[in-house]
C-alpha cells in the first residue's frame, strides 16, 4: 500500500507542518528588545524596558529610569512577590501571548500605583513603536501608551 517513499513524503510534510505551528506560536522578533517608555499624560520619556520571551511567552522588565531619583525607587504599593522590591529590574509585565495580530492574556503593573491591570500590546510602524494598553475588564476602560524601539 504505502512504500518507502510515501512514508518518506509523510514524514517531511509532517515535520514542514509541526515547523510552520511552532513558528505561529514563537514571539514576534520585532516584540523582543528594548523600548523606550512615553508617558501617556505627560507625553515625555520615564525610561526604557526590556521585552523578552519565557517560555512562549513575552515579559518586560524596567532597564533603566529618566529621573535619577525614580532609580532608587522600590515598589512599595506593589503586593506579592514584587513588594518592597527595587523599580529598576522589576518585572512589571507578565505573560503576554499572541492572540491574532496582537498580544494578550497577560497584565501590567504600574509601579505608581501597584495596581495591575490587563493588557494587550499591538506592534505598529513596522516594528519601530508599540501599543500598549492597560484596561480594566473591557479594553475601552484603559490607557494606551506608545513605545518606541531603542534596539
Amino acid at each position: 500500500m504505502f512504500n518507502q517513499c510515501h512514508l518518506r513524503v509523510i514524514r517531511i510534510s509532517f515535520f514542514c507542518i509541526w515547523f510552520a505551528a511552532v513558528k505561529l506560536v514563537a514571539a514576534d522578533p520585532l516584540l523582543v528588545g528594548v523600548w523606550k517608555t512615553i508617558d501617556d499624560r505627560t507625553h515625555t520619556a520615564r525610561g526604557t524596558v526590556q521585552l523578552y520571551e519565557q517560555n512562549g511567552a513575552i515579559f518586560g522588565r524596567i532597564a533603566t529610569v529618566v529621573d535619577p531619583k525614580d532609580s532608587a525607587e522600590v515598589c512599595r504599593l506593589c503586593e506579592g512577590d514584587r513588594r518592597n522590591k527595587p523599580v529598576v529590574g522589576l518585572i512589571f509585565l507578565r505573560n503576554m501571548k499572541k492572540q491574532g495580530s496582537e498580544y494578550g492574556g497577560g497584565d501590567i503593573l504600574d509601579p505608581d500605583t501597584g495596581r495591575v491591570y490587563r493588557c494587550k500590546i499591538n506592534l505598529q510602524d513596522g516594528g519601530k513603536k508599540l501599543v500598549v494598553r492597560g484596561y480594566i475588564g473591557f479594553s475601552l476602560l484603559g490607557r494606551s501608551q506608545v513605545w518606541i524601539r531603542e534596539q
